[in-house]
């Protein structure tokens, strides 16, 4: 990739997720199928989870495939490790999302010799911690509808970025707005309602409740103790609370010296993983799995872990040559072109043999032109042996 595509590999981005199997509980408790948080939401399967490094342009250098019940937090010192004894010390930063790292992990990163750099998102509990301290700072416009605070930490050389992207902040609030519309609505249509059972009333409020979870914690709802009524109320504390905080969120980072608009443009590139997760388990039919068997199972997601570097190739290929095409779409094409073999027999028992591949139609025939590609001509014909002779085919004499 670096030959082909000049491919950088200072920057990695590192995720999980989980990939389930339609066979029952193993009985080795030794087996990494197990039950876990499913990303697939088929929590009712057992699963494992897969690791995957991999560049900002997609390129995968490393996977790995971990029990069912491996929590992320426990995943990203070992993942350090297979990389460094991989491709040994040099300057990287690993890009990750909240959840990954701990304190003690990223503590461990700064103090490496020589130091990891690092840039991972941070739960929202942070962000209430140092939301005073940040609420002092001013703006910082790095791009057009995107702005930054930094904040730094001299005592453990860290820097805290609070970004907010103008365009999430509408999108979210759209969400928002429609989720809560809906339950509002429904809470209306419940106490309307008449002859409920206090349980059915329990009831209908736990789907709503499950259906809009993120607007149902903006709401105040008291149930009568005995009686089945109820009340509800817009909560406006949490409702500022909530809209402050829309299309923002908190970075950290050991890169103290480094531009934010560039920290920024680091962080989205952890759409490229999701992108890759994507791929795995939808063009490349990654799941479900039916293997039963340890060796069968990391067997299989090898070959979608090989199938997936073929097509990040074949989209690096397409860049410069067809832009508007994805990989997808140029297999869809060419997956009509065929081969085969027309067995012509013989009066003296011998077949003659016509290998021929389809004639290309024009989609086609531009395609492989964009990709600078040559078909071979049509194979000459074969001729068998007479019967009782060897089967050896021969090539017709002129």
């Amino acid at each position: 990739w670096q030959d082909l595509f000049g491919a950088d590999f200072e920057v990695l981005l590192y995720d999980l997720t989980s990939t389930y199997f339609e066979s029952p509980p193993p009985e080795n408790e030794d087996d990494k199928r197990r039950f876990g948080h499913s990303t697939d939401k088929r929590s009712d399967c057992v699963q494992v989870v897969i690791a995957l490094i991999v560049t900002p342009d997609g390129f995968p250098l490393a996977y790995e495939v971990l029990p069912g019940n491996t929590a992320d937090c426990k995943t990203l010192r070992s993942a350090l490790q297979k990389i460094e004894a991989r491709y040994g010390k040099a300057k990287r930063i690993w890009i990750m999302d909240r959840g990954i790292p701990t304190d003690e992990v990223l503590a461990e990163m700064r103090k490496a010799d020589p130091p990891v750099s690092y840039l991972v998102g941070t739960p929202k509990g942070r962000l209430s911690k140092l939301e005073k301290a940040l609420l002092k700072l001013p703006w910082q416009a790095v791009r057009e509808g995107v702005d930054v605070k930094l904040l730094r930490q001299d005592a453990d050389q860290e820097m805290y970025v609070l970004a907010q992207s103008h365009a999430r902040i509408n999108k979210e609030r759209a969400m928002r707005r429609r989720k809560l519309k809906w339950l509002w609505a429904r809470l209306k249509q419940i106490a309307a309602m008449e002859n409920l059972s206090r349980e059915e009333l329990l009831m209908k409020l736990g789907a709503a409740r499950a259906k809009a979870r993120a607007a149902w914690r903006l709401i105040d709802v008291e149930v009568a103790e005995k009686d089945a009524t109820f009340t509800f109320a817009l909560s406006r504390d949490k409702l500022r609370k909530t809209r402050r905080r829309e299309g923002r969120y908190l970075l950290r980072t050991n890169l103290c010296d480094e531009d934010p608009a560039k920290l920024w443009k680091f962080y989205i590139q952890l759409v490229e993983i999701e992108a890759a997760f994507k791929n795995l388990k939808d063009d490349l039919q990654l799941r479900p799995i039916y293997h039963q068997l340890e060796h069968r199972i990391e067997a299989h997601i090898f070959v979608a872990f090989i199938a997936y570097c073929l097509h990040v190739t074949l989209r690096a290929k397409l860049k410069p040559l067809a832009p508007g095409l994805t990989p997808r779409a140029v297999l869809d094409k060419l997956a009509a072109i065929q081969m085969l073999d027309v067995h012509f027999p013989t009066t003296d028992g011998r077949k003659l043999i016509l290998s021929r591949y389809t004639e290309l139609n024009a989609d086609q025939k531009l395609l492989v032109k964009r990709l600078k590609l040559y078909l071979p001509s049509q194979p000459p014909p074969r001729i068998t042996a007479p019967v009782g002779q060897s089967a050896r085919a021969m090539e017709p004499q002129v």
